[in-house]
Formats: C-alpha cells, sequence, structure tokens
C-alpha cells in the first residue's frame, strides 16, 4: 500500500515573528511512518515543524501552517490508498496576519480569530475507495468526543489518546471503530504503538482488499 501519513504541529501567525502552535512533538507520526515503512508499505510523510529526523525511504513534504498542510495532502491522497492524520493542526488562525512584528504599546490587544481548514474531514469526505484514520486527543469523555469526531469528519476509525501523549516517548490508545467499538488497545513506545496498529492494518485493510479483488 501506499499511505498519506501526517505528523507534528502546525503554525499560525499572529505576526512575521510570532506564532500560535502546540506542543506536539511529531513522533507518532513519525513512528507510524517508520513502522509502515519496516512493513514494506510506501509513505508520504506530511510533517509539520519539528525536530526529529524522518524515517529513511519516504517521500517527506514539510510544512508550516495549516493550509499549507491541507494543500500538501489534497496533492497527494490521489495517488494513495489511505491516510493515517496523526498531526496536532490548529483549530484557529488569527484572522489577519499583521505584517512586521506587533509592538508593546501598554494596553491589552484583542486577537479576532477564525478556525482554520478542517484538513482530516475534507480527506474524509472525498476518500471515496480509500480509507481514513484520525486522531483524537482528548482529555474528558474520550470515547464519546472520539466518536463524534470520527463521524463528523468521515474516518474509517479513529485512534484515541490523552494529553500525556504530547512530547512523550510513550503512548496509550484505543482504537475506535464506526460503531464505537474499542477493536485495539496499545501501550508503551510510541514505536511499538505504531507497530501494533500497522499489524492491525496489515491483517484487516489488506485481507480485505484482497478479498474485495476476488
Amino acid at each position: 500500500m501506499r499511505i498519506l501519513i501526517t505528523a507534528g504541529p502546525t503554525r499560525e501567525y499572529l505576526d512575521d515573528v510570532r506564532y500560535l502552535s502546540n506542543a506536539s512533538s511529531g513522533r507518532m507520526g513519525y513512528a507510524i511512518a517508520a513502522s509502515a515503512i519496516e512493513a514494506g508499505h510506501e509513505v508520504t510523510l506530511v510533517s509539520g515543524p519539528v525536530a526529529i529526523e524522518p524515517p529513511e525511504h519516504c517521500q517527506v513534504v514539510s510544512v508550516e501552517t495549516t493550509a499549507q498542510m491541507r494543500d500538501a495532502c489534497l496533492a497527494n491522497f490521489d495517488h494513495c490508498d489511505g491516510v493515517i492524520a496523526a498531526a496536532a493542526v490548529c483549530d484557529y488562525k488569527p484572522a489577519q496576519r499583521i505584517a512586521g512584528k506587533i509592538s508593546k504599546s501598554g494596553e491589552s490587544i484583542s486577537i479576532e480569530m477564525i478556525e482554520t481548514d478542517d484538513v482530516l474531514a475534507e480527506l474524509g469526505r472525498i476518500k471515496q475507495h480509500r480509507w481514513v484514520i484520525g486522531f483524537a486527543l482528548e482529555a474528558e469523555n474520550a470515547r464519546e468526543n472520539a466518536l463524534q469526531k470520527l463521524r463528523a469528519k468521515q474516518c474509517d476509525w479513529i485512534v484515541v489518546n490523552n494529553p500525556s501523549a504530547i512530547g512523550s516517548e510513550i503512548n496509550s490508545v484505543e482504537f475506535i471503530d464506526p460503531a464505537g467499538t474499542p477493536v485495539a488497545q496499545w501501550s508503551g513506545r510510541k514505536i511499538d504503538v505504531a507497530r501494533s496498529l500497522m499489524s492491525w492494518l496489515d491483517a484487516n485493510i489488506s485481507h480485505n482488499r484482497t478479498l474485495s479483488s476476488q
């Protein structure tokens, strides 16, 4: 299979030097990319800015903003069998980017925020024969909120984790299907979680694709 994988944070600029972002390290997405390559798949990795090296033998598309991630995903999705969207995409951006640098004035300031492009929802909307796996980082009502996200964004499955995963070497996840059933649970080093996910995909998606072609 050829798999599109998103990883890392995105940035939304307030001015030419300041931006909104999050603490995502990109380790989970990069681990998934590495495990997919280990399993013999072709990988296109669309990555926000991170401080780690991508795995060898994959096509890397580096982006900064959510709009850039959207454009890169749309440009590559047609050539892929599915997508694993592990990136921590900014949900909001300033309505207007200020040229130069905002200087202190001694007064409070207000910044109008608008929603960014919903990359996962757009991929779900245009997926056709392709499969889509999303990620949901939830602090409360994790399974319920993740299931709502899965359905709203037309994912086939969703990986649920919690804020303790941010910047960590380890992760604990549930893998949920459209009925809300946890079909698998994995914990440990992110590379081990990624390998478990890839083993599940190989056993299920590849098997189903073989049956449907007979």
